[in-house]
């Protein structure tokens, strides 16, 4: 593997994730000769099917086998590389008090078992560059909350030949993102497209009972352009069909007036091991140059 190839691991919670957190950036940075690897932390063995022509009795019975397959079909889709980092779905608790995690689930993973196969993935892959969700899961799954945790981990010790030992050659990243597409100004851009084109807007509701104090848009740092790869994203959501509505909100803005609205995938640069000058609009910004000099 040569270190002119630039590398890009996206870390993700579970089988789907990938589809709906940055799968057009994904798609972009492949086409341009990237290495992209994503790893998935568990099987989603514990998620909700929530499409449902796919809510019956056989694929119940399967799910585990079945959300492999719509990963192994997404993946396909994407071109990517990917990885099963072998833990099982905590779920999603709900309730009042909420109930306690399972046991043996993934967030209740003791850290270092958690983080070791991810520090053996940087450092077999060695990525320049990893992506995950913010410290609150970008919305409070245990699962993406552990999935940050860990990937925070494995930043910081991959590079440290005294932790994790057996785990391969230390390497460092030189770089962190977090997602944070999914906030006020690229909804309100949807929804006044398809307002002007005199579509029924389904993000009218949502909009309206948007906090401030929830919108990320103070945090991003980085707009990737990827409008021209919108439609491998929804393609890649439509493989994972025990977790996406064909007729859900995903689809409901036509994917040209989406990349008209809003061309890009945003996030906030967590880490950088180098200065980098924002805002950006690409993830490998300033890392061509240190890993040529």
């Amino acid at each position: 593997m040569s270190d002119e190839t630039l590398r890009l691991l996206a870390v993700h919670a579970h089988p789907d994730d990938e589809a709906s957190k940055g799968a057009a950036t994904v798609a972009r940075y492949i086409r341009e000769g990237v290495e992209v690897l994503i790893a998935t932390c568990t099987g989603g063995e514990r998620g909700s099917i929530l499409n449902p022509a796919m809510d019956r009795p056989d694929v119940v019975a399967n799910l585990a086998g079945v959300r492999h397959h719509e990963m192994d079909r997404a993946i396909q889709i994407l071109g990517a590389h990917h990885a099963w980092l072998g833990f099982v779905d905590s779920g999603l608790p709900e309730g009042d008090p909420l109930p306690p995690l399972p046991e043996g689930c993934f967030a209740l993973e003791p850290m270092e078992l958690a983080a070791e196969p991810l520090v053996r993935l940087v450092r077999t892959f060695r990525p320049h560059v990893m992506t995950t969700y913010d410290e609150n899961g970008g919305y409070p799954h245990p699962d993406h909350i552990m999935c940050h945790r860990i990937t925070i981990e494995a930043y910081d010790a991959a590079a440290d030949p005294s932790r994790y030992p057996g785990t391969g050659e230390p390497w460092q990243p030189l770089k962190l993102y977090y997602h944070m597409t999914f906030h006020k100004r690229r909804f309100q851009a949807l929804h006044d497209v398809m307002v002007e084109a005199g579509l029924e807007s389904p993000y009218s509701e949502r909009l309206e009972k948007w906090e401030e104090s929830d919108d990320h848009w103070a945090r991003i740092t980085t707009r990737v352009p990827c409008g021209e790869y919108f439609d491998v994203r929804d393609r890649v959501l439509l493989a994972h069909e025990t977790q996406v509505d064909p007729t859900s909100f995903w689809f409901a803005c036509p994917t040209e007036l989406q990349a008209k609205a809003w061309p890009t995938e945003d996030y906030q640069l967590a880490r950088c091991e180098f200065e980098a000058p924002v805002p950006e609009d690409d993830l490998f910004a300033g890392v061509r140059e240190v890993i040529r000099s």
